[in-house]
């Protein structure tokens, strides 16, 4: 929700071709070499992004994990011993403090660390010697910059003493991390606990990772459970591990690949000691969806990942309910932007994803690949599919998901969007949620219409990126083609290349201009399915899209009444991790998507979220916050923050509220329907009606409910089931909102007025409805009250 503060101003491919695109994507984010690698950085602020899809092998040779030309140093400020009164074995554990340019993060090892360290340094060092001189060539080439003797980790008798120990060791550290060879070395970057992540600088600073034993199962989902919760059947995999600032995670140690992505929530929480975990030396992570159960090698590491994964948790915004019960908090100074219908949205939403250079997250109820995003379309450049080709094949990573609908009740096809969109580069992913029968969901939906762009701007409202959903203030009934005025160039102004100088662009002729002779013409507003009236006729044979569901010239197209919205920094990074939630949730649900082919998602920090390479015209600065309804078969939480914000807003309403809805149900018997506003709306009005001051609820809604069917000849069956609950909501039946309202105040007229769109072309009858989709709640309050 948002309260203004400051005004700133088409083709289907078989099995083999599919195999094929995904051994291609797998080639793609794997098979880089180092150097390909190490182009994709650019700045000594840390690694870029979009290195997160280009994750290597952990212990592949000459991975650049570090920033380039910034030096590394360390120091050694504090020791740790315990006596043999202890629970761990007596030895002196070292402090050492790293630095690498922003980043800062603390490691804590025995002297033996530094002795096995030593060992592998050498040992490597002799082997390169020995091995061919072409494929080890740049090992060799960092060998020579080495001096012929390895700096000595044995000191001297004054060294014997702890204070001169740390700083020989200091010393003998930062010595090796002045070498290109030993710094890039596996067994030093495994020393210093660094990974292919550590300085990912929008991942945030660097947390504790290691190499930990984790053990399988856990999953709080439907049908991954085994016997008692995976208390018999389990096995112990090695891993990497790492803790962000946000959620932790962790990485297949042969082939690089992210293996799990652990959210941190209200639930998170972490345990220690045999009792939670079964094990010695265990640590139990949880949060909604997982207890996760990791392996360390000693009581010292147990509480070390213990205490740095409480330490970096303590911080995050995600491990409180905040305001509604909502799972993000309130982010104050927003960039956003509100849309009335579909032209601006999409148009925004185009120019925005022409921008993308890392990430593209879209979530839809229907998406028609073949959409225009600007329109008169002259041409295929800013159609739907073109625009995320395009950005695939310059290395952005899109991923879609859809809702998968039960097909004998719905006909948006999304089997044809996922393929459609697939067949066209490897970069673009798309997962379809729910499977019905196997997850028992046959009542619900997923009805969110999301866009994030590199987690940094996030498109929301209620329009799909699909057909019909494109109008303007408007609302047009009929698109026979928009004649263009144009004036014809005298030959002396066109150039040899046939280039006319002077041209002045033809303008289309607005509506209230058009004359029924004038309807004809080449640029159309809607072209083939996107030209629909789906009270006459539902969409069908959606694999051709530019043929004409219904007769232009004799049915008028229904109009599209929606609301929308985009908004910046921290709120889109919000949007953006709501997204990611619902992407690995099915990821883990579905057995078909299990592979590396559908990745992990990760969500950006926030300590950056304000950098904003793009910014969508016209935003203004608001206080937003990210609401959201989801439950467990979803996402794996439950959550209903919009309704608490809904029923919030109208009980603290001063003088009005103003609904727009596509459906208006709800109920004050809680026995059918179970959402309350009814009754709040019930409560206000009686409250206003004791004080004795004005109050007016406005609903709009259509006039008919968005479903094919004629109510003239006896057909429309869901109209008339969605015509039945709308009127039980308002006026029928002693508990509709009206009937209650009567028998209290004796009048009901005086507070609820019920309207819908409809629309005169030309000011002549016939009349045609305008169908609003958008829920959405606008209350009058006083100024001061926020």
């Amino acid at each position: 929700m948002a309260s203004p503060e400051e005004i700133i101003e088409p083709m289907v491919v078989n099995s083999a071709a599919q195999n094929l695109n995904r051994r291609r994507f797998s080639q793609d984010i794997h098979n880089l070499s180092p150097d390909e690698i190490d182009g994709l950085m650019s700045s000594s602020d840390g690694r870029p992004f979009l290195v997160v899809h280009h994750l290597p092998e952990i212990k592949e040779a000459g991975v650049p994990y570090l920033i380039p030309g910034v030096p590394i140093t360390c120091r050694v400020d504090n020791t740790e011993r315990h006596t043999t009164r202890s629970k761990v074995n007596v030895g002196t554990l070292y402090t050492v403090r790293l630095t690498h340019g922003p980043f800062n993060w603390t490691v804590k090892r025995k002297y033996k660390h530094f002795q096995e360290l030593h060992r592998d340094l050498y040992k490597h060092k002799m082997m390169l010697h020995l091995l061919p001189i072409g494929r080890f060539a740049k090992e060799r080439q960092q060998l020579r910059t080495m001096s012929e003797e390895m700096p000595s980790l044995h000191g001297t008798e004054r060294t014997r003493r702890t204070s001169s120990k740390m700083k020989y060791l200091e010393e003998y550290l930062n010595e090796l991390l002045e070498n290109t060879f030993c710094r890039n070395d596996h067994s030093m970057l495994e020393f210093l606990s660094i990974g292919a992540l550590s300085f990912v600088t929008d991942l945030g600073p660097k947390g504790l990772e290691g190499p930990i034993s984790k053990r399988s199962g856990g999953h709080r989902v439907q049908g991954l459970n085994c016997i008692g919760h995976h208390q018999v059947c389990f096995r112990w995999s090695r891993r990497w591990l790492v803790v962000k600032d946000s959620f932790l995670m962790y990485m297949n140690r042969d082939n690089g690949c992210i293996n799990f992505v652990l959210l941190f929530d209200p639930e998170f929480n972490v345990k220690v000691g045999r009792a939670y975990t079964d094990t010695t030396y265990g640590v139990c992570i949880e949060n909604f969806t997982r207890n996760l159960i990791i392996k360390c090698s000693s009581y010292r590491q147990t509480h070390w990942w213990n205490h740095e994964i409480n330490r970096l948790a303590e911080t995050c915004d995600f491990i409180k309910v905040q305001r509604f019960g909502g799972f993000a908090p309130s982010r104050a100074n927003t960039l956003t932007k509100w849309y009335v219908n579909g032209s601006g949205y999409f148009a925004d939403l185009a120019d925005a994803l022409e921008h993308a250079k890392e990430e593209i997250f879209i979530t839809d109820w229907w998406l028609s690949p073949e959409v225009f995003l600007k329109r008169p379309a002259t041409d295929d450049y800013w159609r739907l599919d073109n625009i995320l080709k395009r950005k695939a094949e310059q290395g952005v990573k899109v991923c879609v998901l859809l809702y998968k609908e039960m097909e004998i009740a719905l006909g948006i096809n999304s089997e044809h969007s996922k393929r459609t969109l697939m067949d066209m580069h490897p970069n673009i992913k798309v997962m379809r949620h729910p499977d019905h029968v196997s997850s028992v969901v046959f009542l619900w939906a997923h009805h969110e219409k999301m866009v994030a762009i590199d987690q940094t701007i996030a498109f929301v409202g209620g329009i799909d990126l699909a057909f019909g959903r494109w109008d303007d203030s408007q609302y047009r009934l009929t698109d026979l083609g928009l004649p263009e005025k144009s004036e014809k160039q005298p030959k002396e102004d066109v150039d040899g290349n046939g280039v006319a100088d002077n041209v002045k662009p033809s303008e289309p002729v607005t509506q209230a201009e058009q004359k029924p002779g004038d309807l004809t013409g080449n640029t159309k507003l809607w072209l083939g399915k996107d030209y629909s009236n789906f009270i006459k006729k539902d969409w069908v044979q959606l694999d051709r899209p530019f043929e004409d569901n219904v007769d232009r010239t004799q049915v008028p197209r229904m109009p599209w009444r929606d609301l929308s919205a985009t908004v910046h920094g921290k709120a889109a990074r919000d949007v953006a991790r709501h997204f990611i939630q619902r992407w690995n949730f099915t990821k883990i649900f579905k057995n078909k998507y299990k592979d590396d082919f559908y990745p992990y998602l990760l969500p950006k920090s926030h300590c950056n979220a304000h950098r904003l390479p793009f910014t969508v015209p016209g935003s203004k600065k608001a206080k937003v916050q990210v609401l959201r309804s989801a439950d467990r078969w979803s996402t794996g939480t439950c959550e209903s923050s919009i309704l608490n914000a809904y029923i919030h807003t109208i009980e603290n309403s001063e003088h009005y509220i103003y609904i727009e809805n596509q459906f208006f149900i709800s109920c004050t018997d809680k026995k059918t329907v179970y959402n309350e506003i009814g009754d709040a709306i019930v409560n206000r009005i009686l409250r206003a009606h004791r004080e004795q001051k004005k109050y007016r609820v406005f609903v709009v809604i259509p006039l008919l409910p968005g479903f094919e069917g004629d109510l003239s000849t006896g057909g429309g069956n869901a109209i008339k089931a969605i015509l039945h609950l709308t009127y039980r909501t308002m006026c029928r039946g002693e508990h509709s909102i009206l009937s209650r309202l009567s028998e209290a105040t004796g009048t009901s007229e005086r507070y609820v007025d019920r309207v819908h769109h409809t629309l005169w072309p030309q000011n002549t009858l016939p009349a045609l409805t305008v169908t609003c989709h958008r829920a959405h709640l606008c209350p009058q309050q006083d100024p001061h009250r926020r």
